[in-house]
């Protein structure tokens, strides 16, 4: 139960599941018809660039 309350197997994944949610979700939308495929991949850029922020962030101090 303790390691369900600290994340268990996502504790450190968090990043990587947002990613994922936001490059769904714009991909979703596309195929829906909210939004063109420009919006899409600028969507699908800005959330790889904050994952790659993220990554670049961590690997700093070691």
């Amino acid at each position: 139960m303790a390691s369900f309350i600290r994340g268990g197997f996502f504790a450190n994944r968090k990043t990587q599941i947002m990613t994922c949610v936001g490059i769904l979700s714009a991909l979703c939308s596309y195929l829906v018809g909210d939004s063109d495929v420009y919006v899409t991949i600028q969507t699908i850029v800005a959330v790889c660039g904050v994952y790659f922020m993220h990554k670049l962030d961590n690997n700093k101090g070691k």
